[in-house]
C-alpha cells in the first residue's frame, strides 16, 4: 500500500468533469484506489464518479490518495499527476 497526500487546485473542485477524469484515470489500474478527504473522516472509491463526487470536494481541500495492489506505485504517480495538473481544468 502507497499513498501521497495532494492539494486540489483547480477552482471548482471536483465536480462532474473533473470527477469523471480522475474516476477515468484510477479505473486504468488493477490496484484499489481510494481517497481520504476532511482530515481521514471520509474515505471514497476513486473509481467511482458517485463516490467521488459524494466526498464534496473543494478547491483547496487536502487529500490523501491511497492505491493497494499489483501497480499501485504506478496509480500512485498516476493520480498526483492529474491532481497537480488541475484534473484538466
Amino acid at each position: 500500500m502507497v499513498s501521497e497526500k495532494v492539494t486540489i487546485k483547480n477552482p471548482t473542485g471536483l465536480h462532474l468533469r473533473p470527477a469523471g477524469l480522475f474516476c477515468k484515470t484510477a479505473m486504468q489500474f488493477q490496484c484499489s484506489v481510494t481517497f481520504k478527504a476532511r482530515n481521514g473522516s471520509l474515505a471514497a472509491n476513486a473509481k467511482s464518479v458517485l463516490s467521488v463526487l459524494g466526498a464534496c470536494v473543494k478547491s483547496g481541500d487536502e487529500i490523501e490518495i491511497i492505491c493497494d495492489g499489483e501497480d499501485e506505485s504506478i496509480a500512485l504517480r498516476e493520480m498526483v499527476g492529474i491532481v497537480q495538473d488541475g484534473l484538466g481544468e
